[in-house]
C-alpha cells in the first residue's frame, strides 16, 4: 500500500508484457521492407541470469554470487538482481514519479531545465525530443529528464520538487545498495580488496551518477521504414554500469555473441544491469560494454507509451581510465587496452567525450558490416544497426 502521508502522483497501471507470438525480430527488419509485415520468426529472449542480492548477506550466498556475476559479465555482460530491497509497491511509485517531468510540465517550464549537453558534456536537465539523430535523417521521439543524484545540485521544475526526497532516497538506494553491492562482487571475481571499485565510485566524490526518467513517443511509419525499426543504435553505455528498473514494454535487446540480437525479458520488481565501457578501462578489456539497443515495440504494445528509470552509475570525475594491474586475474590472462596509458582519459573526460557527440556526430561505415564507427579522445567508439 502507498503511504498516503506522501505527495499524490497520479498513478499509471502497468501494461501486460507483450502477448505476440510469432513476429519480425529487429534482426530482420531492413530498411526495404515496410513495418508491421509478420513472417515466422519467434520472439527470441535473452538468456540472463539472475542476481539474487539476498545471498550478499552470508560469505557463502557471496562466494555463489561472485561465480554468478563473473559468468554474466564474461558472456554476455546484461544480468538481473532481484531482491534489491524496494518492494513492487515501492517501483511502481517511482515509475509514477518518473512521469511527471513529462505530463506534469509546460513546454515552456522545460525550456527553462534543458540540458546543455554539447557544451558541457552533461546530461543533468531536459533532453528533447529529436535531439539525437539515429539513421536516414531520421530523430529520436524520445524525452528524457536526468538529475545529478545530488538531488539539491540544481533546481527542478516546480511539478516535481514535491517528490524530491522520495527521488533522492531512490537514488541513494542505487547507489549503496545496488551499485556498491555489485563493485564489490565483481572486485572479488578480479581478486582484489573488496573496496578497490567502491572507493573509484563513492557517493560523495565529484562524479556524474545520475537518475534518467526517460518517456518513448511513436513514430510515423515512414520514420520507422527509414530507421529500420531502431529507437537507440546499438551502443555501450560509458559508465561503470547502468541499473535499468525492468518495465513491461519489450523493446531493449542486447547482442549476443553470434551477433544476433535478442529481447530482454520483462521480470517484476527486476533490475536489468549491464557493464558500462569505464569497466573495459579498469578489467583491461577482461569484462566488456555490453553493446544493446531499443527498437520499435511488439505490435500489441506500440499503442502504449514506455516508461525508463534507470541509474547510471560512473567513476570519479578525475579518474584516470586505467587497468587494475594489481589484479592477480588480469595478471593471469594478461591486460588489454584500449589506449595507451599514458594517453587514458579520466572519466570526466571520456564522460563530457561521449555526450557531447552522441547523435549529433557524423558517423563513418566501419569495417564490419551494420557497424558505424567514431573517435572519442583517441578511442574507437562502435555503434550498430
Amino acid at each position: 500500500m502507498v503511504n498516503t502521508s506522501l505527495p499524490e502522483a497520479p498513478h499509471h497501471d502497468p501494461p501486460l508484457p507483450t502477448q505476440e507470438q510469432c513476429m519480425l525480430t529487429a534482426m530482420t527488419w531492413f530498411r526495404t521492407l515496410l513495418i508491421d509485415i509478420q513472417q515466422n520468426y519467434l520472439v527470441e529472449y535473452a538468456d540472463l541470469a539472475i542476481i539474487d542480492l539476498a545471498k550478499y548477506a552470508t560469505p557463502e550466498g557471496c562466494t555463489e554470487l561472485v561465480r554468478e556475476v563473473h559468468d554474466a559479465m564474461r558472456t554476455v555482460g546484461f544480468f538481473y538482481v532481484i531482491n534489491h530491497g524496494y518492494t513492487p509497491e515501492q517501483t511502481q511509485r517511482m515509475f509514477d514519479i518518473a512521469d511527471i517531468p513529462f505530463s506534469g510540465v509546460t513546454p515552456e517550464e522545460k525550456e527553462r531545465y534543458l540540458g546543455q549537453m554539447k557544451t558541457t558534456g552533461s546530461y543533468q536537465g531536459y533532453k528533447p525530443r529529436g535531439y539525437w539523430h539515429i539513421e536516414g535523417g531520421v530523430h529520436d521521439q524520445v524525452e528524457t529528464y536526468n538529475m545529478h543524484r545530488d538531488v539539491t545540485r540544481k533546481p527542478h521544475p516546480e511539478a516535481l520538487r514535491p517528490f524530491l526526497p522520495e527521488i533522492a532516497a531512490f537514488t541513494e538506494h542505487n547507489h549503496f545498495n545496488v551499485l556498491y553491492p555489485l563493485l564489490t562482487l565483481v572486485a572479488r571475481s578480479l581478486e582484489l580488496s573488496d573496496d578497490a571499485l567502491v572507493k573509484l565510485h563513492t557517493y560523495e566524490a565529484e562524479s556524474e551518477s545520475y537518475l534518467r526518467m526517460m518517456k518513448y513517443y511513436s513514430r510515423s511509419e515512414e520514420e520507422e521504414r527509414r530507421s529500420g525499426g531502431v529507437w537507440f543504435k546499438g551502443h555501450t553505455d560509458f559508465g561503470s554500469m547502468t541499473m535499468l528498473w525492468s518495465q513491461p514494454i519489450a523493446a531493449l535487446q542486447i547482442r549476443v555473441p553470434d551477433g544476433s540480437w535478442k529481447w530482454i525479458k520483462y521480470i517484476e520488481n527486476a533490475i536489468v544491469i549491464n557493464t558500462g565501457e569505464a569497466m573495459d578501462f579498469f578489467s583491461g578489456l577482461y569484462y566488456k560494454g555490453t553493446i544493446h539497443r531499443v527498437v520499435q515495440p511488439p505490435i500489441d504494445q506500440r499503442h502504449l507509451t514506455r516508461r525508463s528509470i534507470i541509474y547510471f552509475g560512473f567513476a570519479h570525475d578525475d579518474l584516470k581510465l586505467l587497468p587494475l594491474v594489481e589484479s592477480p586475474v588480469l595478471q593471469r590472462v594478461g591486460v588489454q587496452r584500449r589506449v595507451a596509458d599514458e594517453e587514458a582519459p579520466t572519466m570526466e573526460e571520456w564522460r563530457r567525450g561521449r555526450i557531447s557527440a552522441y547523435g549529433q556526430t557524423e558517423l563513418k561505415k566501419g569495417a564490419e558490416e551494420g557497424v558505424q564507427v567514431e573517435t572519442i579522445k583517441g578511442v574507437e567508439v562502435k555503434h550498430y544497426m
